[in-house]
């Protein structure tokens, strides 16, 4: 019973629905890229590589063939049973062309030298092959000191099309309202629940779903705003 409501718990951080309003601080970013990957998901398949997989999230949104995590290899990324493959943070322990599809979701802010990096997504990738990257415009410095980038829709255009690839699709999540009560969450959240006792979980949790609630109603009122928005969702095709 316990591990159940661990599990499901733990999907409301991805897959967040009506109860993801009340204990997930990070409901409108998560609801945003989930919202958008779903309805892009259908181009992901064959032999799919998710670089930066983590535990791997979307997994079971996309019709692949074969689905394969790669992480940088890190003492922590090792104690991670998703993961498949390792590498040392430049090239991919895989030969030239042999995926369909490359699934990069919330990772290039991370990587310090993007170009060398898309060049080694670009190697691994079977001509014509789909790209499906998502990347923050805005949001707080995370997983500190690895945190390098954030990417404009422009700037992400830019990068992707001077490094071998076609833009399909870019969307962006949260360009509305929400963008702040989103932010005003992450704040709460680092203040509060930093402590990690019963009290600060309660107090984040009655807070940011307070926040959500509020910012829920208020995002259905008020017009959207294209200029700023949480998160850069691309589809891609390799040239």
């Amino acid at each position: 019973m316990f591990n159940r409501l661990k599990n499901y718990i733990q999907s409301q951080h991805f897959y967040p629905g009506i109860i993801g309003i009340i204990i997930n601080p990070f409901y409108f970013a998560r609801k945003g890229l989930l919202t958008h990957i779903q309805e892009l998901a259908k181009y992901v398949q064959g032999k799919t590589l998710d670089v930066g997989c983590g535990r791997k999230p979307y997994q079971q949104l996309f019709n692949s063939s074969e689905y394969i995590g790669l992480e940088i290899d890190t003492p922590l990324n090792r104690q991670n049973e998703k993961v498949d493959y390792f590498y040392d943070g430049t090239t991919f322990p895989f030969i030239d062309g042999e995926f369909d599809s490359i699934v990069i979701n919330q990772v290039l802010e991370h990587v310090f030298n993007p170009e060398v990096f898309l060049k080694e997504v670009k190697r691994v990738m079977k001509d014509g092959g789909v790209l499906l990257l998502t990347a923050p415009f805005v949001w707080d410095e995370h997983l500190q000191p690895y945190d390098f980038a954030r990417y404009s829709s422009f700037g992400m255009k830019w990068l992707l099309e001077n490094n071998g690839f076609e833009i399909v699709e870019l969307r962006k999540t949260g360009a509305d309202l929400s963008v702040i009560f989103q932010l005003l969450n992450d704040y709460i959240y680092k203040k509060i629940y930093i402590k990690k006792n019963f009290v600060s979980v309660a107090a984040t949790l009655l807070v940011t779903s307070s926040v959500n609630v509020i910012g829920l109603v208020l995002t259905k009122l008020l017009p959207k705003n294209n200029d700023l928005y949480l998160d850069n969702v691309v589809l891609a095709r390799k040239k």
